[in-house]
């Protein structure tokens, strides 16, 4: 959590954030649950309560395609206002990377068509280097 040290975070955030953390891949809430039922956990609106606001502090994402959650692998996401994800459909690997080119394009675009973009997530789903390489 050093790199959103800044942020005053509920018990609850805290220990939603540290599973993600210590998890090294998605989670959903449910599996967050149930990690954390120890914690004093009982609903699922607790888990969603706390990933809410660590999605708005940039701390976490919201992977759609998996309907998951990730924590955030760069130091300040609320900075940068997108993330990209590279999802590996045979190992379940997930890699954040920052798209700047892409993205660059789609604010163009966004912009010449008066379209305010609040924030800007893209999914790539594939086999990684690893799958590909064992066959």
């Amino acid at each position: 959590m050093s790199a959103h040290a800044h942020r005053e975070l509920t018990k609850n955030q805290a220990l939603v954030f540290g599973s993600l953390s210590d998890a090294g891949g998605p989670l959903t809430a449910y599996a967050i649950l149930d990690l954390l039922r120890e914690d004093g956990f009982r609903a699922p609106l607790q888990v969603y309560r706390a990933l809410d606001k660590l999605v708005e502090f940039g701390m976490v994402h919201r992977l759609e395609s998996l309907n998951a959650f990730v924590a955030c692998s760069h130091k300040d996401c609320t900075g940068h206002g997108s993330a990209a994800f590279a999802i590996c459909e045979k190992c379940g690997d997930v890699r954040e990377f920052t798209p700047d080119d892409a993205v660059g394009l789609l604010k163009n675009w966004t912009e010449s068509q008066g379209f305010a973009l609040a924030r800007t997530t893209i999914e790539l789903r594939g086999t990684c280097k690893g799958c590909v390489a064992s066959g």
